[in-house]
Order: structure tokens, then C-alpha cells, then sequence
């Protein structure tokens, strides 16, 4: 009894501020986000950024605090020859702005065009997928939506299975 008591005493000591306090600065926070935040979000502004997965332009991101949502993560992708394949939790959705192609989820291939909507499956042990531009040489671009509480909820792992042929290691 007496060791589990100290050990609380200890748990209480390494926490240096209060977290009960800290909650409401964190709303708080987030509530001036949502006031003075950048509501309208120009591509100029935003970069393109080569990652493992391919070239993708993020307008919205949790790590992105400038904006007046913070809750969804909002990319386009610009599909060259293929992207990496990559493993995780589904329940997004993929609007095909230009080009056509496919994607592979699970081994199985699934064609799309201009104008199209994918959808990954939620699904145990998440989806295995893979995005191919049809008419490489040509532009193929891609606009991802996912829902952030709806992705941590889900348990937010990903695995990265092969990087993009443009990718260049940058460790």
C-alpha cells in the first residue's frame, strides 16, 4: 500500500503544471483558431512537397495552425508514373481532379478518370494501397479528404511499404 502511494506521489511530481488548467487553454486555443484563422486557403501559398508517398500539396494538416479548421487533412497529390504503397486504416476519400488511372487495394486494381471518387474501405488491419497514372507524361492529380478524429479513432498507424520512384532518401 505504502509503495503504491509513493508511486502516485512520484506520477504527481513528473506532471509540472495542471492539466485540468491546461484543457481549457488547449479549447481556448483551439476556439481562436477557429476565429482568426485563414478561412480561405490559396495554393500559391502552400507548397508542393516530395515524400515518400509522391508529390503532394497539403492546404490543411493538424501540424498546419493557420487555418480556421484543424480537423481534417486536405492534400492533393500529383501522380507522375505511381505513388509508394502504403498500409493504413481506410475511411477517406479521393476525388480525381484531372488525368486517369488506377488504384490497387489489396491486389486488386480499381480504374478511375477525371472526375471519379475512390474510396478506401475501413476494414481490419486497414488497406494495402497503391495510385498509378494511366498516361504517365501526362498530368494525373488526385485531392484527398480525411477526417482527422474519424482517423485517430481508428488508431492512426501507417505502414510504408515502397517509396515513390521519385523519392530520394532523406535521412
Amino acid at each position: 500500500m505504502a509503495e503504491r502511494e509513493a508511486m502516485r506521489a512520484r506520477e504527481a511530481e513528473a506532471v509540472s503544471f495542471n492539466l485540468y488548467e491546461e484543457g481549457f487553454k488547449y479549447d481556448a486555443n483551439l476556439r481562436e483558431r477557429a476565429v482568426k484563422g485563414r478561412v480561405v486557403i490559396r495554393g500559391k501559398d502552400r507548397p508542393w512537397q516530395q515524400s515518400r508517398q509522391g508529390l503532394i500539396k497539403f492546404y490543411l494538416h493538424a501540424v498546419l495552425d493557420d487555418t480556421s479548421v484543424g480537423t481534417w487533412r486536405f492534400f492533393v497529390h500529383d501522380i507522375r508514373s505511381h505513388s509508394g504503397k502504403h498500409r493504413h486504416q481506410g475511411g477517406l476519400a479521393i476525388y480525381v481532379i484531372e488525368g486517369r488511372g488506377w488504384t490497387v487495394v489489396d491486389r486488386q486494381r480499381h480504374d478511375w478518370e477525371e472526375g471519379d471518387l475512390i474510396l478506401l474501405p475501413v476494414k481490419l488491419g486497414g488497406c494495402e494501397h497503391q495510385h498509378f497514372n494511366g498516361e504517365p507524361g501526362k498530368p494525373c492529380k488526385w485531392l484527398a479528404m480525411i477526417y482527422s478524429p474519424f482517423k485517430e479513432l481508428l488508431g492512426s498507424e501507417m505502414e510504408q511499404k515502397e517509396a515513390s520512384p521519385d523519392w530520394k532518401d532523406h535521412a
